[in-house]
């Protein structure tokens, strides 16, 4: 029997960013480019997040990658990039740290913290992401049981954090033809034994702009409380993650959808 997590227990149950709401009913929505690369990228995807209704933008400037070869990010020259278009379009920022530098690089920018999948079981950047007042969002390791995952999540609200996001970005599974398996029956089974927020990363679990779509329809329906997603103005010339951005005009049209069911089988509004 797995044991409860008694500080989880207490954790807000509705984290609300820059209007955004997640929890308690309402669906909130994170979406941006996969990366950070270049000031035009970052300013057309937040003018298509203002467009779209989306409170909360995403992009990775730290990028812990496979190969070493593999495109890292702007790190810390994406900073002032990222505080421009905050300010331009009036957006809450999100991005992953990975480290205590990056961490810090990203204080003065980032409205919640990302723990990243690979990084779901460091107990040493867990302690350290939760002291700082911030909400954070946990992803899920892609090979990482439930009770390692709740475990993980209690090593944040040990060390202050009460505002903490679940998200559920797929596991490894048999299949092969998506990247992860979206694990939505474990999503919500999270939801029903403790407050938190549970999240879904649609993107990152198809590993296909394709069906993308359909699992963010299915998360919405399934009752979960929100949905990460990555979005680009041209997904084709991205330098990571190309095949799993939708483009701005799909976007809009998955944002309406999504609306639709929402107001018509949740209430949601």
């Amino acid at each position: 029997m797995m044991d409860r997590m008694p500080l989880l227990e207490k954790c807000a149950s509705r984290i609300t960013v820059n209007g955004t709401v997640f929890g308690d009913g309402a669906f909130g929505w994170i979406a941006g480019p996969c990366a950070v690369e270049s000031r035009p990228q970052l300013e057309a995807s937040a003018e298509t997040m203002k467009r779209c209704g989306i409170g909360v933008l995403r992009g990775g400037l730290f990028k812990p990658r496979t190969s070493v070869y593999s495109f890292q990010g702007l790190q810390c020259e994406g900073i002032a990039l990222v505080a421009e278009a905050k300010k331009k379009y009036g957006l809450a920022f999100i991005s992953e740290v990975v480290d205590e530098s990056s961490l810090q690089a990203l204080l003065p920018v980032a409205d919640i913290l990302q723990i990243g999948s690979r990084n779901c079981l460091n107990y040493a950047l867990l302690k350290l992401a939760g002291r700082y007042g911030r909400p954070v969002l946990l992803k899920r390791g892609f090979a990482v049981t439930m009770e390692e995952y709740l475990n993980a999540a209690e090593y944040l609200a040990a060390s202050g954090c009460r505002e903490i996001l679940l998200c559920e970005r797929g596991i490894r599974t048999v299949t092969e033809v998506t990247r992860f398996t979206l694990d939505l029956g474990g999503a919500l089974w999270l939801k029903s034994r403790y407050p938190m927020p549970v999240i879904a990363d649609p993107s990152h679990a198809a590993g296909d702009a394709a069906l993308v779509s359909p699992l963010t329809l299915a998360a919405a329906a399934a009752g979960l409380d929100g949905v990460m997603l990555e979005c680009s103005p041209s997904p084709e010339c991205t330098r990571c993650d190309s095949r799993q951005q939708l483009t701005p005009d799909q976007l809009t049209g998955l944002k309406e959808q999504t609306d639709h069911l929402l107001k018509h089988c949740r209430g949601v509004r």
